[in-house]
């Protein structure tokens, strides 16, 4: 699955950035409220807009303090998948069964540096797994190849059917990063620039796709 980060797109244009992605799996919408990251993007009416001119799932991701709150809405407004940020909340169980129950699928991210053994017994609760392979808060960063091994441990555990969840991976996923993170297991690859950089984006749309599926073939037949 890839799923194009409008962060990298022209926020003048939105409604024709979201067009131009046609095909894309979902679409990746970063929210950031400058308290839990430095930095501040668009939040719940720009959502509402969009989801007047897609067809494409929205995927939500909240780098915002007090998802518990701020979380739901999103879910009621339509989006498909709405993520929050573990260190964001001390009830994650909470947070996503309202998310849940307001018709979203819910996301649990972590940042580079946290761990993900302490959360593993309350993925369950989750449909998605976030995994961040930058610091949240800003585009265009380097790609932290050291955190593919949280996707890895949490592949074993949906491999092994004690879990139910997508694997997702968001910062500097790129042609050259696309195939280690699907290697080690992840399902689901946000891209920004490496997409809105490029004259074409539904058909880097569709050979990021190629490059991950053969990627996570050839390791399976490992």
């Amino acid at each position: 699955m890839i799923a194009p980060s409008i962060l990298s797109a022209d926020f003048a244009r939105l409604a024709d950035e979201m067009q131009a992605v046609e095909g894309a799996d979902w679409v990746h919408v970063d929210v950031m409220d400058n308290h839990f990251v430095p930095n501040l993007t668009l939040g719940l009416p720009v959502v509402q807009s969009l989801l007047k001119v897609t067809d494409i799932p929205l995927d939500c991701h909240l780098m915002i303090d007090d998802p518990a709150r701020w979380a739901p809405p999103y879910a009621e407004a339509g989006a498909h998948n709405v993520t929050f940020h573990a260190e964001a909340t001390d009830d994650p169980i909470a947070v996503a069964r309202d998310i849940r129950a307001a018709g979203a699928k819910a996301g649990l991210s972590v940042k580079p540096g946290t761990p993900i053994e302490p959360y593993l017994e309350i993925l369950r609760e989750f449909d998605t797994l976030l995994v961040m392979s930058v610091e949240p808060g800003f585009g265009g960063q380097s790609f932290i190849a050291e955190v593919l091994e949280k996707a890895r441990i949490v592949r074993r555990l949906v491999d092994a059917g004690e879990l139910r969840l997508i694997v997702e991976i968001d910062g500097g996923i790129n042609m050259d990063t696309i195939e280690q993170a699907a290697e080690a297991g992840v399902d689901c690859f946000v891209a920004g620039s490496a997409v809105y950089g490029t004259p074409d984006r539904a058909a880097t749309v569709a050979k990021l796709r190629r490059m991950a599926a053969d990627a996570g073939a050839t390791e399976a037949a490992h």
